[in-house]
């Protein structure tokens, strides 16, 4: 791995964000983070076939590119010499447009902030971040505000077991557990009275994993984002692993509310690979 991005808006949970990156950059050896910025304001007009920005969209840059060499050097202290830290500001909206700039920089990661508290920190700071989670096909850790980084040595993956395999991109994953070498342990939450099926069920899954040593854990639990997030406080996990899809268990979850329960509500990372 070499580059991980970080999203900004310049609110403590951003930098929050970054500093966590900071850590994790060092143990992943990554060279380089980008701190972004979509400065991007519109707002919509009845009866006019486009949006009209708010205001002149040169002040917005200007004060983007002045937010972001502000915030690089309240951090250059925490860097290492051998992490280059770059700025980089687009009119775009930031959800629409993340996996471009992601490709354009070959980004591996990203590390975005996510806040608990009022409910209008929520909606400015949560909906970019769960958007980017659900339309980025990229790598995305969603940092609460809560949370500093600790290496990561323990994750864990929190799946419904049908058909998992199939709908996982293998390649991030993989890439991801050989770069953390955590100890892995397979989530299965069902709701009482189902019945579970076990990973030799699943012989893809268990293909799959079998490199990382994977122990399988199965709990009943009413609601599936608390069963989680209870789980993986209880095991001290540095990181929790999902893979949102678009239909089945853990559909709900990635509904704009439930992840913001799962995310506001718990100090553990959480890691997004799309399927």
């Amino acid at each position: 791995m070499k580059t991980i991005i970080v999203p900004t808006d310049f609110s403590e949970t951003a930098y929050n964000a970054a500093r966590y990156a900071i850590g994790l950059a060092q143990q992943l050896g990554v060279s380089k983070i980008i701190l972004y910025h979509a400065y991007e304001l519109i707002v919509p007009i009845p009866d006019l076939p486009t949006a009209v920005p708010m205001v002149n969209m040169e002040d917005l840059r200007d004060a983007s590119i002045e937010g972001l060499h502000k915030m690089r050097n309240e951090l250059a202290g925490e860097l290492p010499a051998s992490i280059s830290l770059l700025v980089r500001a687009d009119n775009h909206l930031l959800a629409a447009n993340i996996d471009q700039v992601c490709k354009e920089e070959e980004v591996d990661l990203i590390v975005m902030g996510i806040t608990g508290g009022s409910q209008l920190e929520e909606i400015l700071v949560g909906s970019n971040t769960v958007d980017v989670v659900k339309n980025s096909s990229y790598p995305v850790i969603v940092v609460p505000t809560s949370a500093s980084f600790s290496p990561i040595k323990k994750i864990v993956f929190a799946c419904d077991l049908r058909k998992v395999a199939k709908t996982t991109r293998k390649e991030p994953l993989h890439k991801l557990l050989d770069a953390f070498t955590p100890e892995l342990l397979v989530l299965n939450i069902q709701k009482e009275g189902k019945e579970h099926m076990h990973p030799e069920e699943n012989q893809e899954l268990d293909n799959m994993l079998h490199n990382y040593n994977p122990q399988y854990h199965f709990v009943d639990h009413p609601n599936v984002a608390e069963g989680i997030t209870a789980f993986a406080e209880k095991q001290s996990a540095d990181l929790l692993l999902i893979i949102p899809k678009k239909h089945g268990l853990f559909d709900s979850i990635f509904k704009r509310s439930n992840t913001s329960r799962i995310a506001f509500h718990t100090n553990v990372p959480l890691l997004s690979i799309h399927e």
